[in-house]
């Protein structure tokens, strides 16, 4: 059973009410702390509701202290203006909330088709470190997740890939978020080879040459028939041997969006694509987008 939705909380009065509605299901919800990569982050997510043709964002502050709603207001009220003035188009709500952040936001994913949060940032109106929560959020809401720590416009769109049927549902998410943004899209699968710690025991040549053909058959495998249903999204298959989170972190420098899978294992390599979610939002700088295999509205 799906829980309801959590009452925001009343407005102090003698304050701007201006832009602020009550929050719909649906759209973009975007935890706000008042850190400028939570501003980040709703920049970010402002940009994505007009390439998704959707016009709603819903910024919450999430706030357990009653004494500070009317900061907390004052401080959401600001940066959502700066933020509406520069995308005229996009209706953005504004809602202070009770609750854990973590928690509650991973109670609203049930009713929205994405949550963004920034990477990193102190909450100064309410004492929270939204960093600290950004990686609970999209390792366990229920919509895909994307974690905003540099906003990029520019770059090719990059997907993880596995062989695992959570793959699949990363590739959805990245295939469209490319056609939107009309960029290409970088397919990549890391691989080593099975087997004992190379460090004790390196593998023979013909180890490593079988386990690359295996990564080659599987990738060819798990793009089988996306080209045909995203023929406007160019496509390039890689390839590379190495640590998933670190290859994935650094192919996708100048990436303006990286899309992984969470909780796949990769079946010829045995890869738990869950642990490397958890990794490259720890170090990649484009923005993250984490899609979990059993999450409702995969397509953005």
């Amino acid at each position: 059973m799906r829980p309801h939705a959590l009452p925001p909380c009343p407005r102090a009065p003698n304050t701007r009410r201006q832009g602020r509605m009550a929050w719909e299901e649906g759209g973009i919800v975007v935890g706000v702390d008042g850190s400028e990569q939570s501003i980040a982050a709703l920049s970010w997510a402002a940009v994505e509701a007009g390439r998704r043709r959707t016009d709603r964002v819903h910024a919450f502050v999430i706030n357990d202290f009653p004494a500070q709603d009317d900061q907390a207001w004052k401080m959401l009220e600001t940066i959502a203006g700066r933020v509406r003035a520069d995308n005229p188009s996009i209706t953005i709500s504004e809602v202070v909330t009770r609750g854990r952040p973590a928690a509650a936001l991973i109670d609203m994913s049930w009713r929205t088709q994405l949550i963004v949060v920034g990477a990193r940032g102190r909450n100064t109106a309410v004492g929270t470190l939204l960093g600290s929560v950004s990686t609970k959020v999209a390792t366990h809401a229920h919509c895909p997740v994307a974690v905003v720590r540099e906003p990029r416009t520019e770059g090719p769109v990059y997907v993880g890939v596995d062989s695992s049927p959570h793959s699949q549902d990363a590739l959805e998410f990245a295939f469209a978020a490319a056609a939107a943004r009309r960029s290409e899209l970088v397919a990549l699968q890391i691989w080593d080879v099975p087997g004992p710690d190379i460090s004790i025991v390196p593998p023979l040549p013909d180890e490593i040459a079988l386990a690359e053909a295996d990564a080659q058959r599987s990738i060819a495998e798990q793009l089988a028939g996306w080209s045909e249903r995203y023929p406007e999204v160019s496509l390039v298959k890689a390839g590379q041997r190495g640590h998933p989170v670190i290859g994935l972190t650094e192919r996708a420098r100048e990436a303006q969006l990286l899309v992984v899978g969470h909780r796949g294992r990769g079946g010829f390599a045995g890869l738990l694509l869950g642990s490397v979610a958890a990794g490259v939002l720890q170090h990649a700088r484009c923005p993250v987008a984490v899609v979990r295999g059993d999450k409702h509205n995969i397509r953005p």
